[in-house]
């Protein structure tokens, strides 16, 4: 199954987020299929914090991608941004 979650990525205690549509099967940081944005929860001042390309999130829902209680979280939120 093809699941569309968040894979951790920065150093100890500063932590950054791609949001990646990947196996199921593969591990949380691992081999993914395709990058739709990011997530920076320590992002102060005029950095973005979010970017989701609403494009290629409704596709991947489209062809029957499951996705995380956290992505969909996140993409209520968001501003579309198409890349």
């Amino acid at each position: 199954m093809v699941t569309i979650r968040l894979a951790r990525g920065g150093s100890k205690k500063r932590p950054f987020y791609n949001i990646v549509v990947a196996d199921s099967r593969d591990r949380r940081d691992g081999r993914f299929i395709e990058r739709i944005g990011f997530y920076n929860p320590l992002a102060s001042g005029n950095a973005e914090t979010l970017r989701i390309n609403r494009e290629r999130l409704t596709y991947w829902q489209g062809v029957g991608a499951q996705v995380s209680e956290t992505v969909t979280r996140l993409s209520r939120g968001a501003q579309p941004v198409v890349a």
